[in-house]
């Protein structure tokens, strides 16, 4: 449901929705509305994002956050915020057996960066080879990191999490899969104020960009 529409949509969820399009980021980032997913909550806003470099797209992603006025048992609350990240790596990167706990460890680390409140945390992290035969030859090996994750924001004052905060912390993510250094962490973005994004965190060499989504 899109919450510009004349239909009335819970304040909570209008609100929260504000934060997201309110949301000051890193230039690097180029963020978009896109269509929601319509069935899995009855309220749904998504964002679709790219890390930029010059013309090269170096990392991708969705962000879509649920609402359920009623709560769910599995978010533990009203809020859901659901991803999709994904680039390209080089081939020798993907040969550490501890990259996907790794990667994982980049979304957990760019919340808790920001001092955000979270909980019920779950996803995947995939890697997929692809190698180019025939007119294709001469292009290199490549291999695609996926992250597909969900957890469920801390609602505060009124019901309502600090979603602008979240979006910034993903785009921390995003920024940490496409190999960009870290960059401090806007006053303005969440309780972690004054923190660095991707504190503690190791960024991998910047890579070639993904296919579009």
């Amino acid at each position: 449901m899109d919450p510009t529409e004349a239909n009335p949509v819970p304040v909570a969820f209008r609100r929260a929705v504000e934060a997201l399009r309110a949301a000051r980021l890193r230039p690097e980032i180029e963020v978009d509305p896109t269509r929601p997913p319509q069935r899995l909550a009855p309220y749904a806003y998504a964002l679709e994002a790219a890390v930029v470099a010059g013309e090269e797209d170096l990392a991708d992603g969705r962000l879509v956050l649920l609402h359920d006025p009623a709560g769910h048992d599995a978010w533990k609350g009203t809020f859901r915020l659901v991803t999709l990240v994904r680039a390209e790596l080089e081939p020798e990167m993907a040969a550490d057996p501890l990259l996907p706990e790794v990667c994982w460890s980049w979304l957990t680390g760019a919340l808790d960066a920001r001092g955000l409140a979270y909980g019920e945390a779950s996803g995947t992290v995939t890697m997929a080879g692809s190698h180019y035969f025939g007119g294709l030859a001469e292009r290199r090996p490549a291999t695609q990191i996926e992250i597909r994750a969900s957890w469920s924001p801390r609602e505060g004052r009124a019901g309502v999490p600090d979603t602008g905060a979240h979006l910034a912390a993903w785009c921390d993510l995003l920024c940490q899969v496409a190999g960009l250094p870290p960059a401090p962490v806007d006053p303005g973005t969440g309780p972690g104020a004054g923190t660095t994004s991707g504190a503690g965190v190791v960024s991998l060499p910047q890579r070639r960009g993904p296919q579009p989504m």
